[in-house]
């Protein structure tokens, strides 16, 4: 199996915190999770996306599941 860039999700979680003016702290609490764990999203450290818990960010910041990832395709995409 060759290498291959398939490119990457992103995680904007910060940028909904940031839009919905709301604490980490809050958030947190209201998603169910330790905060270290939210620092993972936020930083985009998070190696494995647990759906439980980003249906627990989805509840808590009342967003579709498009406003906390994205996906960035490959810069040199080959065909």
């Amino acid at each position: 199996m060759e290498d291959r860039d398939y490119g990457t999700i992103r995680i904007k979680l910060d940028e909904m915190i940031e839009k919905q003016n709301i604490s980490k702290n809050k958030l947190a609490h209201r998603a169910e999770m330790q905060r270290t764990q939210l620092n993972q999203f936020c930083k985009g450290t998070v190696t494995r996306l647990d759906t439980a818990v980003l249906a627990r960010l989805c509840c808590a910041l009342d967003c579709k599941i498009e406003d906390l990832l994205e996906y960035v395709p490959p810069e040199n995409e080959e065909k």
